[in-house]
């Protein structure tokens, strides 16, 4: 009895702990002029803010409408959430679950249609997300080079990770687009990169 006692406290003290980083993270969040973002309240599409330097703030405009926001996301000040959201994995996801997910366009079948099981556009996507936080990451360190923030050892140190990463990265990605290009050639004989 005294274990489930222990393990409620433990709980408790961690879901009071969350609003607070939840909060913080929340207010870093900013966006600047061709960023692509998610509008849920909108559309379902990706949009592409642009400065409107006349009423000083961010917009895009979607069906001859043009929607204005702060540099945070929200319409106003007063605003205690975002209207816009980076477009990331994490948040297409969020949006799907909260709104329950879009309903399919309805397309047309061409004679070039490809289907591809979801297994693989998971894993295709899985490895594009890996290969964009490696290259995030490499250009953390770079950065942290230029700025001198490390020293001469460490950068070699750190270099040679971060060329195997990246030398890691490429093959997997060359491998996926060789793949995805087999696929293509199965109805096109059209083909993207190398």
């Amino acid at each position: 009895m005294g274990n489930s006692n222990t393990t409620v406290s433990n709980k408790t003290s961690k879901s009071n702990a969350a609003p607070k980083s939840i909060a913080s993270i929340a207010s870093q969040i900013t966006f600047d002029a061709g960023d692509i973002v998610l509008c849920p309240s909108v559309g379902n599409e990706l949009y592409r803010l642009f400065n409107d330097e006349e009423n000083g703030c961010l917009c895009f405009t979607t069906n001859s409408k043009t929607y204005h926001y702060r540099s945070d996301g929200k319409v106003s000040r007063h605003d205690t959430t975002p209207s816009l959201f980076h477009n990331t994995l994490a948040n297409r996801q969020a949006i799907a679950t909260l709104y329950h997910g879009a309903p399919p366009q309805k397309t047309t079948a061409k004679t070039n249609d490809i289907t591809m099981p979801v297994e693989t556009l998971k894993s295709i996507a899985s490895e594009m997300d890996g290969a964009s936080q490696a290259l995030h990451d490499v250009g953390l360190l770079l950065n942290m080079i230029y700025q001198e923030k490390t020293n001469p050892r460490q950068a070699i140190a750190l270099a040679r990770l971060s060329h195997d990463s990246t030398t890691a990265w490429a093959d997997i990605l060359y491998h996926t687009l060789e793949s995805v290009n087999n696929t293509i050639s199965s109805v096109s004989p059209a083909s993207v990169g190398v």
